[in-house]
């Protein structure tokens, strides 16, 4: 199973980003190190389970169109002349 990765500058925003919800939520400090690290174990852990739900609603949406699509070219089909 591939895990999920992050660029450099993506990874700076997320360590922030946990890091502040940490300090302001759970009035704890948590170190750049640390923070990195729990990013890393949700990328391994967890994060999976938000890309399977992306993925599976991509389908869902593409499905629904392709439903809108078959429709409309039926729509398209000509009657056969009448007799």
């Amino acid at each position: 199973m591939a895990v999920v990765e992050l660029d450099k500058a993506e990874k700076e925003v997320a360590v922030a980003k946990l890091q502040a919800y940490f300090r302001d939520e759970l009035q704890t400090e948590l170190g750049s190190f640390d923070a990195q690290f729990l990013l890393d174990f949700l990328a391994e852990h967890v994060a999976y389970q938000f890309y399977n739900k992306g993925l599976a609603d991509a389908l869902k949406a593409v499905s629904h169109k392709m439903e809108e699509v078959s429709e409309l070219i039926y729509d398209l089909e000509m009657a056969p002349p009448e007799s």
